[in-house]
């Protein structure tokens, strides 16, 4: 029975969790507005002209303790049992409250920019916990889903949060300022309560050594993480995301005040739009990829990302609306639905292009270095925001409009995503494949569990269409390497795929010898590195939808590179216009689309117990008349 993702929210492994990483992404923003509130309008007569200076100083002195102590905190999380440090933090957290609280009421700005910094050195400690627990707590079908549920309530924390900061932060004296003190010691003690309730995290590393040097330590992590090409790529995807974040939410105050001529309830909306769509985005997550990691989202996420950022720049009215105007009085004015819209849908596709990229780094990293995996993308994060925060200062100082920050950014985002899966092209041949399956086919899958978690294993299919690998890459956990005709790899478009999959092209003995040879020896290398090879036995697509004879290549493999088959059988591609029924595939009108196929995996065969011929009949059996 298929639980939703939500049901997580009522099982004790992961809720205490979620709700005190919930709290703690709420207190911080609550604190951080409020501080911000307090500088802009209680403190005005104090600061003086240096309001805007303190502003912008606040927040480097939150970022700064990622760069001094990321390193560290992913070596602790690592080395240490993760329920017993996050009770630890949240004990720090209460203690760094109770001391702001004292700072707020004495509105003194000296110790209230202290406190932010202790705040960001809670969260720097706090940040490789946080995702490097969820791998221990969850199966790997669940990892997008909560992944998504870790994203979406941490937006909605910091949209709430900045929201209830700025109100309470505003309000002069210190009697004023009693609800702000009330709320982040209330809620720091809240959630100091519920992480006495997370289950243990054995750790992974207990025998670590501990390099308390930040620069050397940052470095070592940086060029460790490195060495992962997808998991650094990953990390950098992740990172440009918070950057790109930054840039749009850095303009939305004078976006909404200068450009719309609107109010503080106009940015309260445009912000809420943002966080509500990243939140939307990352539970749609799971639904759209099946519950499991679907790198094919990070593309579509991307491309969805630049779409709206440019339908966001020509939606943007080119003079003011009016004066104050509020959330509905901008579209009463005459202000254009598509602003509303292009917010939203931009983080949207946020949250499909974060969230299986965050799951991604979980599920590949070493269990013993995916603390310190973390660590290095908060200190990328990290870096990233700083950019970008200096970017939009020179956009600004250039006089580029608003608007045009928005198109740059859009522009940016497109270059920066081919520029990542230029480096990582499994990102886009896993969007082509997730594509096919979501928009052409709906596809019913059986049997997927008896593919084991790693070790050598052939798949052994049918042969119906030109897209057959397509199906079976798409549908498969791992990574999967097709062996199959020449000409068949060699097709436009679909060679980026079988490429980039690092699918064997092989042609029959004599008809190019040298590249039968050279096929076997790739397939025996493939079953010695331990991968999942899939095999099309009959060596050709069918012309008439019957199985043809399965060759004794398979046989041939196994004698030289003993492993276990997994008989696999498609059924309902016969007749799409991908298969060769009613003439040659691809220059026929459409057929069956969105039709419902068949995948459907048998038990594992010991290599000793393999022919050709009982595989054949155990095909043809699985498949039945369902062509």
């Amino acid at each position: 029975m298929q639980h939703s993702q939500f049901s997580l929210l009522g099982q004790k492994r992961f809720a205490p969790y979620f709700f005190t990483q919930l709290l703690g992404a709420f207190n911080d923003n609550v604190f951080k507005n409020a501080l911000v509130a307090l500088i802009a309008f209680s403190a005005v007569a104090n600061a003086g002209e240096n309001s805007g200076l303190l502003v912008n100083l606040a927040a480097g002195v939150f970022i700064l303790p990622f760069f001094l102590f990321s390193a560290i905190a992913g070596q602790i999380a690592d080395k240490f049992e993760k329920s017993w440090l996050i009770r630890r933090i949240k004990t720090a957290e209460v203690v760094i409250m109770l001391l702001g609280a004292v700072a707020f009421y004495l509105q003194s700005i000296p110790l209230l920019i202290a406190i932010l910094f202790l705040m960001g050195c809670q969260s720097a400690f706090f940040g490789p916990i946080k995702y490097g627990i969820l791998p221990q707590h969850l199966k790997d079908d669940e990892l997008v889903g909560g992944n998504g549920l870790v994203e979406m309530g941490t937006f909605l924390a910091i949209l709430v949060g900045t929201i209830a900061g700025t109100q309470l932060g505003s309000i002069s004296g210190q009697i004023g300022l009693l609800p702000v003190c009330i709320t982040i010691v209330g809620i720091a003690i809240s959630g100091y309560l519920l992480s006495r309730k997370i289950p243990a995290a054995p750790p992974h590393a207990p025998e670590l050594e501990l390099d308390y040097n930040p620069l050397r330590e940052s470095a070592r992590l940086i060029r460790y993480t490195r060495k992962n090409r997808v998991i650094f790529q990953s990390i950098l995807g992740i990172s440009w995301f918070w950057g790109l974040g930054a840039i749009y939410l850095a303009q939305f105050t004078v976006f909404a005040r200068d450009v719309i001529g609107g109010n503080a309830n106009l940015y309260t909306a445009l912000l809420a739009l943002f966080s509500v769509g990243i939140a939307l985005g990352s539970v749609l997550c799971e639904r759209l990829s099946g519950k499991k990691v679907e790198i094919g989202l990070v593309p579509f996420g991307a491309f969805g990302i630049t779409l709206f950022g440019l339908i966001l720049y020509f939606a943007s009215p080119e003079v003011p609306l009016g004066e104050n105007l509020g959330a509905l009085g901008f579209i009463a004015a005459g202000g254009s639905v598509w602003v509303y819209i292009s917010v939203l849908m931009i983080g949207l596709f946020g949250g499909f292009y974060i969230v299986p990229l965050y799951a991604l780094v979980q599920q590949i990293s070493k269990p013993d270095k995916l603390s310190r995996a973390i660590a290095c993308n908060n200190i990328l994060n990290a870096l990233m925001m700083v950019l970008a925060a200096l970017l939009g200062m020179v956009m600004l100082a250039a006089n580029v409009s608003v608007a045009g920050i928005f198109l740059i950014a859009a522009l940016l985002n497109a270059v920066v995503a081919v520029y990542i899966f230029t480096l990582v092209p499994e990102f886009l041949m896993r969007f082509l494949t997730w594509l096919l399956i979501h928009s052409i086919y709906r596809v019913n899958k059986e049997g997927l569990d008896k593919i084991p978690d790693e070790g050598a294993v052939v798949l052994a299919a049918n042969h119906v269409s030109f897209v057959d690998p397509l199906i079976i890459g798409g549908c498969v956990r791992r990574p999967v390497r097709f062996v199959m005709y020449y000409k068949i790899y060699l097709i436009p478009i679909l060679n980026f795929v079988f490429r980039t999959a690092r699918a064997i092209p092989i042609a029959g003995r004599s008809e190019d010898p040298e590249m039968y040879e050279r096929a076997f020896r790739e397939m025996e290398q493939a079953v010695v590195d331990g991968d999942v090879l899939c095999i099309f036995p009959e060596g050709q697509i069918t012309y008439d939808g019957e199985l043809n004879e399965f060759r004794p290549g398979l046989e041939k493999l196994l004698d030289v590179q003993p492993a276990p088959v997994i008989p696999v059988a498609l059924r309902g591609l016969w007749g799409s216009m991908f298969s060769r029924k009613g003439g040659p595939a691809l220059q026929k009108l459409p057929r069956k689309l969105f039709a419902r196929i068949d995948m459907v995996l048998d038990d594992p065969i010991p290599a000793e117990q393999v022919t050709a011929s009982s595989l054949q009949r155990k095909v043809l059996e699985m498949r039945g008349d369902k062509l």
